[in-house]
């Protein structure tokens, strides 16, 4: 089997129930939920075999995190152990014209605490075949980020492909560093990035002159600057409410640009994590079909299903993303 291993927090996730406000709200559905593990988790369904590197707290709920990943097949042989508290989000789910919200109660967590020098990345990454890393966690705190950074150093000497999804949130560097100040020394470790025009102008600080194409140009001028990085990829989504969103997926390889059509997502169940279940079935795609635009059509279906999914990971198989990539999206029951 394919070895992907994924770095990055992960967070106990808190949701309302019944679409209910938070306000409404006596009670939670308690699930964990952590970008770069969802994608590990999507990947396990799709036949490859996931390790997740991260910290828990040594408590219960460290303990309670450890089991769930257990439950999902992903490996946590390199989860450690150390701490006082999870990082906890809170999700209340919109429906229609009213938009979900999402509050973070993250702040010394034992992910915040991190402390590199535990990770033995020779060790953790032999016999894998991708390393996956997103923008938000380097964010967090310097330790996360020196991590993060060995981490890649490593998989590149290895000879391991790395893809990272380098959205970032801005709110959450507060150690006194800056996404300009890291992520691109991070980038230049990766193959595969997953960035738009304006995270590329702004994290990079390349100016895109041209009136059309600016998608191409950007990405253009990000491979020229940093050679390692073969192929950008990014999502497009049409927000027609908080039910209906329509999704669609592109790519430049260096040599064209490739798009999907778009996926129309009609009644949502949970969007959460349907960026994740977009890298998963991407990797997928990349690994198992070698096919650049089948890629990106694989991925635009996972994400689409994740879309009537509830919870953070993406819980369905090829055959199912295969269905929905030759058109058959009429539910129709299966027996």
């Amino acid at each position: 089997m394919p070895k992907i291993v994924t770095f990055g927090e992960v967070l106990l996730r808190l949701s309302t129930p019944n679409f209910q406000k938070i306000e409404q709200a006596t009670s939670f559905n308690a699930t964990f939920g952590g970008t770069e593990m969802n994608v590990g988790a999507s990947l396990v369904k799709f036949g490859f075999e996931a390790s997740h590197v991260t910290t828990f707290p040594n408590n219960l709920m460290g303990q309670k995190a450890k089991a769930f990943l257990r439950q999902l097949d992903v490996d946590t042989s390199h989860v450690i152990l150390e701490g006082d508290r999870i990082g906890v989000f809170f999700l209340e789910t919109g429906a229609v014209m009213r938009a979900s919200q999402i509050v973070y109660d993250r702040a010394d967590s034992s992910f915040a605490n991190i402390n590199p020098d535990l990770f033995n990345w020779e060790e953790i990454l032999a016999g894998a075949d991708w390393f996956h890393w997103c923008g938000i966690t380097p964010a967090i705190s310097e330790g996360a980020a020196k991590a993060c950074l060995e981490a890649v150093k490593t998989a590149k000497k290895l000879g391991i492909t790395v893809s990272s999804d380098i959205y970032y949130r801005s709110n959450l560097w507060k150690y006194g560093k800056t996404p300009q100040d890291i992520l691109p020394e991070l980038a230049s470790y990766s193959d595969i990035i997953l960035a738009s025009r304006k995270n590329i102008e702004e994290i990079f600080g390349l100016k895109v002159t041209v009136e059309k194409g600016k998608f191409i140009e950007a990405c253009k001028l990000l491979m020229e600057n940093y050679p390692t990085i073969k192929k950008v990829i990014d999502t497009e989504r049409i927000q027609v409410s908080a039910s209906h969103n329509q999704y669609s997926a592109k790519m430049w390889n260096g040599e064209e640009l490739l798009e999907t059509d778009f996926q129309d997502i009609t009644h949502i169940v949970d969007r959460i994590g349907t960026g994740d279940a977009f890298l998963g079935g991407f990797i997928y795609g990349q690994v198992i079909l070698q096919d650049d635009l089948k890629s990106l059509q694989f991925g635009a279906a996972a994400a689409a299903l994740k879309h009537t999914i509830e919870g953070d990971q993406n819980m369905v198989t090829v055959t199912e993303v295969e269905a929905v990539m030759s058109g058959d999206k009429s539910g129709r029951l299966r027996r």
